[in-house]
C-alpha cells in the first residue's frame, strides 16, 4: 500500500521558501504516529527543509544527483526506484515536496491519500495537485475546530483510489 501523506490548504498550498507555512501540533503528532515504523519517500528538498532523518522511519530520499549522500538515509534517482527500495514494506509512505506528489499522481503510483485539509488560504510557492473525485474517494473525515494549540479550523481526510 503506497499512501501519500500530505498537509494542504483550501487553495492547495503546501509551503513557501522550502518550509510550512503553518504549525498545527495535531497534524504533527498524527503524521509521527502514522509514518513511525515505515519507509518515508521524499524529494531532497523536502529532506533538507526537514534537516535529519526522522526516527523509527527509514527515509529514502529522491535526487537525481547520484553522488548525494546523508547519512541514515537510503538514495534512489527516481520515486521508482525509491518505491523498489521499499518493496517488502507492507506499508510505503510518499510525504513531498510539490513535484514529488505531482509525479505520483500523474504517473499512478499511489493506492491512497492521507490529506490534512487546513481551512484556510496562504500565499504559497509550493502546490499539491488537484483531487480527482473520479479517481479518488473519500473514505474518512474527521473535522476539527482551531484551539489554543492550532490556530486553523482543520480536517484529517482519507481517500482511496477508485478501481
Amino acid at each position: 500500500m503506497i499512501t501519500i501523506i500530505a498537509a494542504i490548504a483550501k487553495n492547495n498550498a503546501l509551503g513557501k521558501n522550502n518550509e510550512l507555512i503553518w504549525h498545527l501540533p495535531e497534524d504533527l503528532k498524527r503524521f509521527k504516529k502514522i509514518t513511525s515504523g515505515h519507509y518515508i519517500l521524499m524529494g531532497r528538498n523536502t529532506f533538507e527543509s526537514i534537516g535529519k532523518p526522522l526516527p523509527n522511519r527509514t527515509t529514502i530520499i529522491i535526487t537525481r544527483n547520484k553522488n548525494y549522500f546523508k547519512d541514515g538515509c537510503l538514495i534512489a534517482n527516481s520515486l521508482e526506484a525509491a518505491i523498489e527500495l521499499a518493496n517488502k514494506e507492507e506499508k510505503i509512505y510518499i510525504i513531498g515536496g510539490a513535484q514529488i506528489y505531482k509525479y505520483a499522481i500523474e504517473n499512478n503510483l499511489a493506492d491512497a491519500l492521507d490529506i490534512t485539509l487546513v481551512h484556510h488560504q496562504f500565499e504559497a510557492d509550493a502546490f499539491f495537485p488537484e483531487i480527482d473525485d473520479t479517481i479518488w474517494k473519500e473514505t474518512k473525515r474527521e473535522d476539527f475546530k482551531a484551539d489554543e494549540k492550532n490556530k486553523f479550523d482543520y480536517s484529517f481526510i482519507s481517500y482511496r483510489k477508485i478501481n
